[in-house]
């Protein structure tokens, strides 16, 4: 026997007295010891009172002084001074935060409440008046100041101010707001007034229809209700243009006949069904068709109407699929019908019959319908049938299926992937991702890959996931552009610079401008002007356009402050745009005269537009298709003073020019 055989359990039977979680627990709080709190201050007279209340200023001050934009430590000093009942004071911090900056919503709303919460009511509609004449798009603060004159009891005032945000034409609450406090004082006249302005302002469907449901319900008047349903849809379909969506259209026609059905209007109701029907698209009348039905088979004749009509349509779509069973249009609406029949088993056995129709060539212009029904059975079994498993073996399925030597499809790598994500599969959803990139390295799913790593704050993976990225895509300037700017709202910024750097070093890129231009804002936004300085020469060693020139003119011009700078980089740039394009030349040109007429003295005025070239009218015969000649079209070329020094004709041209006209005016 080992030394530790007496430390065995002998006798493994139950003890006679059993102890509890409970029992447990209870000991363990009984015998825990309470911790001592800090000794408690008290003030017995005025002079320790105040005392207390500059060294608690103090050290407020002391807070703000280390975050003077930092309004919350503001709004504690204010809350501090209005429990000292000190207003005055409070006042004066609110005050500074406005200083501060009065865009702050928050600001002006703790004001004016602290204010109300001191019955100062006076005080408060000042700070609410001054709050909305400087932020008359903050809904928030209209609603709180007419709640005030509301509550009140001061209606006009609440009118008031309820029109003065209405000239602002503001979102469909603050009109919906003013609507049930003219109906709450029983102002029926003013909320149609109201209403009708509303309609103009929002010429919305469901507008219209709250328009109408008012009158049903609160006003009384069903003759009224009804002539606003019409106006609706004459109005509607005068303009066309502002159906934003056809379903809200259809929605507006199938209230206006339950309207008319609760009214027992039968005979109107079925009317304006068959308006509807008539000039609404069919794809888009689903639900129309529907609520058609169910109406028909309370008050009409037709108790099949559904059944007969999916029947004829099932019957349809499996003629076309005897003809052709790889119509992938026509499984798709296949398959929407038996959706919108609502049984799972015919739902899946037509699923299960389309997907089987694989295309005969391995080509990916006949797989790009084909893969959007794996896509519709899987998204179909995870949001209807709330079948999860079964989803992730269609895309399973289908991502087996696909030739990947041949081609492949991102989204449905991509698909597949949030799939596991929505389910909380992360490694799952990594390891679809790392397939993908092995199979069909694409920028789309790298995109996707990083995102997914970026918003769990994994910024190492998502590194080494953009060093792959560009191991495989080199010229692809979003990924050198994205790679550089996550290190830099990372703070780092060398790295960023060296990714920059390794990047405008690439042999060939995709959009080179766009990887220059972000490198140099970086530099920019960090005001490493010399860096900045450096970038531009080293970018007009690649390239002379004129854009770049004129983009280094306007950054020393700003970085600088000075002109001579700026003007020197005009000059050479004119130089070196000496050979280029007569237009680039003009455009500099352009932009130098600009330059010196807001910062050049008279004579640099002068001799800028001296070098502007003259436009000189030409016009040429347009040939016509059978050879002969056609109408003149005028064009015009520029002419530049070094140009017409050179040449001895221009000079000459120009000469007779002058002559005929001075012989026109006498």
């Amino acid at each position: 026997m080992d030394g530790n055989s007496s430390n065995r359990v002998k006798n493994k039977s139950a003890a006679p007295v059993q102890i509890t979680a409970e029992q447990i627990l209870r000991v363990a709080l009984e015998n825990q010891q309470t911790l001592k709190s800090g000794p408690k201050q008290r003030i017995d007279d005025l002079e320790e009172l105040e005392d207390y209340r500059i060294r608690k200023r103090q050290s407020f001050e002391i807070s703000i002084q280390g975050n003077k934009r930092v309004l919350a430590v503001y709004y504690k000093y204010a809350d501090w001074e209005e429990g000292q009942k000190d207003f005055t004071r409070a006042r004066s911090v609110y005050e500074r935060c406005i200083d501060i900056d009065y865009r702050t919503p928050t600001t002006w709303i703790r004001y004016a409440e602290m204010e109300m919460r001191n019955k100062n009511i006076n005080l408060a509609r000042n700070i609410w008046d001054r709050a909305i004449g400087l932020l008359p798009r903050v809904s928030q603060i209209w609603f709180k100041y007419s709640f005030l004159e509301d509550m009140l009891g001061n209606y006009p005032a609440a009118r008031a101010i309820f029109e003065r945000w209405m000239k602002w034409h503001p979102e469909e609450q603050a009109w919906n707001a003013y609507v049930k406090f003219e109906t709450r004082l029983k102002l029926f006249d003013n909320v149609r007034m109201v209403f009708e302005r509303y309609i103009i302002v929002h010429p919305r469907i469901k507008v219209w229809i709250k328009y109408a449901k008012w009158e049903e319900k609160v006003g009384g008047d069903i003759s009224q209700a009804r002539t606003v349903y019409e106006r609706a849809v004459k109005f509607f379909s005068e303009h066309s243009q502002i159906v934003q969506d056809q379903d809200d259209e259809v929605q507006l026609f199938i209230t206006f006949a339950k309207f008319e059905e609760r009214y027992k209007e039968i005979e109107r109701a079925r009317i304006i069904y068959k308006y509807a029907l008539d000039n609404i698209p069919k794809h888009k009348a689903k639900d129309l068709f529907s609520t058609f039905s169910n109406f028909e088979k309370q008050h009409g004749d037709r108790v099949g109407i559904e059944d007969v009509i999916i029947s004829k349509k099932r019957f349809q779509y499996e003629e076309d699929l005897k003809k052709n069973p790889k119509n992938y249009d026509t499984w798709f609406d296949y398959s929407k019908l038996e959706e919108s029949n609502g049984d799972l088993s015919k739902i899946r056995d037509i699923y299960e019959r389309s997907i089987a129709q694989v295309p005969p060539t391995n080509e990916k212009k006949h797989w790009k319908r084909y893969i959007y029904l794996w896509l519709n059975y899987a998204i179909f079994e995870e949001l209807v049938a709330k079948d999860f498993d079964r989803s992730r073996l269609i895309y399973q399925a289908c991502l087996k299926l696909i030739p990947h030597k041949q081609f492949s499809f991102s989204k449905i790598w991509i698909m597949a992937a949030t799939f596991e994500i929505r389910q909380l599969q992360l490694d799952k959803a990594r390891l679809i991702f790392g397939n993908a990139i092995g199979n069909h390295p694409k920028s789309k799913i790298f995109d996707k890959y990083i995102h997914l790593e970026l918003e769990l704050g994994n910024f190492d993976r998502a590194r080494k996931l953009y060093e792959k990225c560009l191991e495989l895509m080199p010229d692809s300037c979003v990924a050198w552009n994205e790679f550089a700017q996550l290190e830099a709202r990372l703070g780092e910024k060398e790295r960023s610079r060296t990714i920059y750097e390794i990047g405008v070093s690439q042999p060939t890129l995709d959009t080179p401008e766009s990887l220059w231009k972000n490198y140099i804002d970086f530099e920019v936004q960090n005001k490493a002007y010399d860096n900045t300085r450096k970038l531009y020469r080293r970018l007009l060693e690649r390239t002379n356009h004129v854009k770049v020139w004129i983009s280094f003119t306007q950054f020393e011009l700003k970085s600088n402050k000075t002109s001579d700078a700026c003007r020197s980089i005009y000059m050479e740039a004119h130089k070196a745009l000496q050979q280029s394009d007569k237009e680039e030349r003009l455009l500099l040109l352009e932009s130098w005269k600009q330059f010196e007429d807001t910062h050049g003295t008279k004579e640099q005025q002068e001799l800028v537009s001296k070098r502007i070239p003259k436009r000189i009218v030409k016009r040429k015969i347009i040939k016509l298709p059978d050879g002969s000649d056609g109408p003149t079209e005028e064009y015009y070329e520029y002419i530049f003073p070094e140009e017409q020094a050179s040449n001895p004709g221009l000079k000459l041209m120009e000469m007779a020019l002058k002559w005929k006209r001075d012989g026109v005016n006498k």
